[in-house]
Order: structure tokens, then C-alpha cells, then sequence
């Protein structure tokens, strides 16, 4: 398995879950209307579709894996959109999440 890869699809996936989420957000909570929503679920749709690309096979670690990138990633885009400053202890725990990830991941395994 390739890691490289697998963290580009992760990180495609947090960019389709997290902006789509937030398009319906937008959408409905700041009364921007249908387009918003419609582009949101568009895009929810395509992040389902990447995750099946990931080469691990496993369905739970996948996604047990993917939260810690989504937890870091809701972070970010947070941040990037909104303004949203993170305070120390949302650094950590979105760190403590990644490394669950890449427990859940990337782990050597017989």
C-alpha cells in the first residue's frame, strides 16, 4: 500500500466531506440558497465515491482511520472559511486523532 496515496485520498475526501458539509451549511443556516445545498450534496456524493478508493480493503479501518483526518481537517477548513481559531487543546486533540489514524492505518500487520 502505497502511504502517499492513501493520505492524498484521505485528504481529497476530507475536502469533498468537510466542503460539502459545509455548502449545506451555508446553504440553509446562512439562507444562501439551493445552489449552495445542491453543490454540498454533490460533493458529499464524490466524497463517498473516493473513499472507496483507498487500497486498504477493510471498510471499518478505512473509516475508523478517516475521522482523525476529518476531526484535523474540520480544523482547517475552520479555519480557512470561517476564521475559526483552534485553541490549544483542539491542536492536541486533532493531533491525538491523526495519530489514531495512522495507528488504525498505517500499522504494521501480519
Amino acid at each position: 500500500m502505497s502511504v502517499a496515496r492513501s493520505a492524498a485520498l484521505f485528504a481529497l475526501a476530507a475536502l469533498l466531506e468537510i466542503g460539502g458539509a459545509w455548502l449545506v451549511w451555508q446553504g440553509v443556516r446562512e439562507h444562501k440558497g439551493w445552489a449552495w445545498i445542491g453543490a454540498g450534496v454533490i460533493a458529499l456524493g464524490l466524497y463517498g465515491f473516493v473513499a472507496t478508493l483507498q487500497p486498504q480493503g477493510d471498510f471499518a479501518r478505512v473509516l475508523a482511520a478517516y475521522g482523525g483526518v476529518f476531526v484535523a481537517g474540520s480544523l482547517l477548513w475552520g479555519m480557512a472559511a470561517d476564521g475559526y481559531r483552534p485553541d490549544r487543546w483542539d491542536v492536541l486533540g486533532a493531533l491525538v486523532c491523526l495519530t489514531g489514524m495512522a495507528l488504525i492505518m498505517y500499522a504494521p500487520r501480519r
